[in-house]
């Protein structure tokens, strides 16, 4: 498989809508932070909206068919931009999903809400690779390739919170699921790629070390075998790993095999010298010491703490239930 499918494997993500929100200006979004292992996300169906830098840097225009994904989880701030108080705003209740809307005229904003769930402790993985914020845009007149595919997910996701069909509860997560993995793509493939696993896979040169990490975690690899599959030496690769990921090849590696384990350790009653074994370690003590410096506790003491579902994340609120961390 393909490095992005491996990742989806190794870490579940289960996706939820939790608004479409319908504003006439003036309006104002205040959210978060959500439940731990969650990474919000906001799709522009219509209008416009201005993300503040809570660092106080430049804000962020955010116009039709932009996707926005914040898997730092941070509280945030959505506005109109024009500094006026913005109108009262009401909840209410469709079958499948939770519609936000306050009662003005003006052009409005018609705006997805939801998150993204990853099962512990994957999440702080997941954060650790990818930027603080991530944007994407996938406008209705997007021609070809990704980011086509992925305004046509967003327009079928318009589709079923206009008409509230029958099973849009499972086909709005299912799309929202699958928006993460095409997010993921498409930035990838950007030019303006950030700091993280996604500029590293976006490079073709360092792509052949990470593929190979990711389908043979087992394998012994060693820095100059990784540098001849990328056609490169050893520093320069061992260079390119600190200045786009900020950690060597080695902590990718390990951080690999460790996510595989905690999964093993979960769902199966191998012994831990077996699972050991199963993602490169010869060594049962070495893998017993890297698992405790990497997850914090043994692996006994994971595998006893853990649930009988092998993907579980946080259960989420029942439709119409209010969605306590946005207030308008």
């Amino acid at each position: 498989m393909d490095w992005l499918s491996r990742l989806f494997a190794m870490m579940p993500v289960r996706g939820r809508l939790d608004l479409r929100c319908s504003y006439s200006v003036p309006w104002r979004i205040d959210q978060g932070p959500g439940a731990s292992n969650e990474i919000p996300y906001h799709a522009v169906l219509a209008g416009s909206a201005i993300l503040d830098d809570r660092a106080g840097g430049r804000p962020l225009l955010l116009k039709t068919g932009d996707i926005l994904l914040l898997p730092g989880n941070p509280r945030h701030v959505m506005h109109d931009g024009s500094g006026a108080t913005p109108l009262p705003s009401r909840n209410r209740a469709a079958q499948n999903f939770t519609i936000s809307e306050n009662l003005g005229s003006d052009e409005r904003l018609d705006l997805l809400c939801g998150h993204f769930a990853i099962a512990p402790p994957h999440d702080r993985l997941m954060r650790t690779y990818l930027p603080p914020r991530l944007f994407v845009h996938a406008g209705p007149r997007t021609g070809k390739g990704t980011a086509a595919q992925l305004a046509g997910l967003v327009s079928l996701m318009r589709s079923e919170t206009a008409d509230d069909h029958l099973g849009g509860r499972a086909m709005l997560d299912a799309l929202s699921t699958a928006m993460f993995a095409l997010v993921l793509r498409l930035a990838s493939e950007t030019d303006d790629r950030s700091h993280g696993l996604l500029a590293l896979v976006g490079d073709p040169r360092l792509a052949p070390a990470v593929a190979a990490m990711f389908n043979q975690p087992a394998r012994a690899w060693s820095l100059p075998e990784l540098a001849r599959l990328c056609n490169m030496s050893r520093a320069t690769l061992a260079r390119q790993f600190q200045e786009k990921l900020g950690r060597s090849a080695s902590d990718l590696l390990t951080d690999i095999r460790m996510t595989l384990a905690a999964n093993e350790l979960r769902r199966s009653s191998l012994s831990t010298g077996a699972v050991a074994e199963t993602v490169g370690y010869q060594s049962e003590a070495a893998f017993q010491r890297a698992f405790k410096s990497h997850m914090g506790v043994t692996p006994a003491q994971w595998r006893k703490g853990q649930p009988s579902e092998p993907d579980a994340v946080t259960d989420v609120a029942a439709p119409g239930d209010p969605p306590g961390a946005v207030q308008v």
